[in-house]
């Protein structure tokens, strides 16, 4: 799979998606037996699986945070 692709299909995932796809591939990484070249590709679609799943929680907690502004401002 190509980068371009793999960028494409992980931005469009959804947090809890993003999350167990880390998990499917962090279990077959720790199976024996894997091949290395298909270990390596798993392994840069975890990092940007991860990336992503950063991404998300950053967006999140800025929505939080601007929330949490406006309330306060609101109370005052």
């Amino acid at each position: 799979m190509k980068n371009k692709n793999i960028q494409d299909e992980v931005k469009s995932k959804s947090l809890k998606d993003a999350k167990n796809e880390i998990n499917d591939i962090l279990n077959k990484l720790e199976k024996n037996g894997v091949n290395l070249n298909e270990s390596i590709d798993d392994y840069h679609k975890l990092i940007k699986l991860n990336n992503h799943v950063d991404t998300l929680f950053k967006k999140r907690v800025k929505e939080i945070s601007d929330l949490n502004k406006k309330i306060t401002n609101d109370k005052k």
